[in-house]
């Protein structure tokens, strides 16, 4: 039997995965007047495993902005991120990122 040799495909920059194609979506966590902010950085570091730097960097800029954007993630992974960090009852929403 000859030997099976598999066709060689090549690859150009146009052809990218799948999940590179699909559009992201920021995770923002918003501030609110109920949840001490040692809860929101355990959330954080909970949610995302973060360092507690992090975490309390995120908590900060939340207590003095007013938001935070914490990660930009296609859909479905933001949208579970969204759903945990309400879980928590943290105001939490996505958005599209252009």
């Amino acid at each position: 039997m000859p030997a099976v040799t598999e066709p060689k495909v090549e690859e150009t920059p146009d052809a990218r995965a799948e999940t590179e194609l699909a559009p992201l979506y920021l995770v923002i966590c918003w501030n609110d007047p109920v949840n001490l902010m040692d809860y929101v950085t355990h959330v954080f570091q909970r949610i995302f495993g973060w360092p507690r730097a992090k975490a309390e960097k995120h908590m900060l800029e939340v207590h003095e902005t007013g938001k935070s954007l914490l990660v930009k993630e296609p859909f479905e992974r933001a949208e579970h991120y969204v759903h945990q960090l309400q879980a928590y009852n943290l105001q939490a929403t996505m958005e599209r990122f252009q």
